[in-house]
């Protein structure tokens, strides 16, 4: 929620004092790294079903420049790595998640 974020957004000045969250939407070559995630709202929070949100914080605050930091708001990718065996959450629901946890390493390791 709103305090969560506003608490966490306070902690990312302490690290990066500079740097300004933008939003990213599906075209951001993050989410066609190595899989193609086709609906990145698709992956909805698995306990309250809210519709996910996607941020990024660029070198220099130019999101023509590297991304160096993203940040899942009102998701909670984890937890469908975390109970994918178990059968709690849809198999197509837990596969983007992965698939989204893929392309974050890729990315990171290719830029």
């Amino acid at each position: 929620g709103a305090q969560q974020w506003s608490h966490f957004e306070a902690q990312m000045r302490r690290v990066l004092p500079d740097g300004r969250f933008v939003k990213l939407d599906h075209t951001h070559p993050i989410f066609d790294s190595f899989f193609t995630i086709k609906n990145i709202e698709g992956i909805v929070h698995p306990m309250y079903g809210m519709r996910p949100s996607y941020y990024g914080i660029f070198e220099e605050n130019d999101p023509s420049k590297r991304l160096m930091v993203v940040a899942n708001f009102d998701n909670d990718v984890p937890e469908y790595w975390e109970w994918s065996g178990e059968g709690l959450y849809p198999f197509d629901a837990s596969n983007e998640a992965y698939k989204l946890g893929v392309n974050y390493l890729i990315y990171g390791l290719t830029r």
